[in-house]
């Protein structure tokens, strides 16, 4: 690991001193994701309610420049060949959250089984180069399971975001990064500096600037 990259890492620590119980994890984690982008992977990651927002502000901060600005390779900006698009667009590391597909949400939560949706969702992107975030505070959420399930079945890696307990996920995925609280809100509040530390983690080994 790069010395800026753990420097990341030891600030979101001293910033919040319960983490330090989560340092191994995170790395484990981060190594789980630098895997998965060498091998040309996607991060898929789903949650409810709070947990579904902080999938989506994961994925804003993997598709886009989020503490570095990510300028085009020469190589990408030879083949878009046009520079205004080339200066305006940055590099991205691929994500999607599964929670934002609203059509194919609804029909499979209406037509078949609503804590099936994550699962199936996984089942069409399953790619053994894939890696699966699953954000529950209570590790139990049963879509949530469910799609972790599925993963593992595919071997794709794991990650889940839990709090202290861990609960059914601590068990099913490759990492479970437990944050030391019980409370949802609370849990919640410890998840935006992990996967922030996570995602300029992953940043720094891609991107120079």
């Amino acid at each position: 690991m790069k010395k800026e990259t753990l420097a990341i890492l030891e600030k979101t620590i001293a910033d919040h001193p319960a983490l330090a119980i989560c340092r191994d994890d995170i790395i484990k984690a981060y190594k789980v994701l630098i895997s998965c982008y060498k091998n040309g992977g996607t991060v898929l990651i789903c949650g409810n309610g709070g947990s579904a927002a902080d999938s989506e502000h994961i994925v804003g901060e993997l598709m886009k420049g989020f503490l570095k600005k990510r300028p085009l390779p020469a190589a990408d900006k030879e083949k878009i060949d046009d520079d205004t698009l080339s200066f305006n667009m940055q590099g991205a590391l691929p994500a999607i959250s599964l929670v934002s597909q609203t059509s194919i949400a609804t029909a499979f939560m209406n037509d078949v089984e609503p804590n099936m949706v994550f699962a199936q969702q996984v089942y069409g992107y399953r790619n053994e180069s894939n890696v699966l975030i699953g954000i529950t505070t209570s590790g139990n959420s049963k879509n949530i399971v469910n799609a972790v399930k599925v993963a593992n079945a595919f071997k794709m890696n794991t990650i889940g975001m839990t709090g202290e307990t861990g609960g059914v996920l601590s068990s099913l995925c490759t990492v479970t990064l437990k944050a030391p609280e019980k409370e949802t809100y609370r849990v919640q509040e410890y998840h935006l500096p992990i996967y922030h530390a996570l995602c300029a983690m992953v940043e720094s080994e891609f991107f120079k600037v």
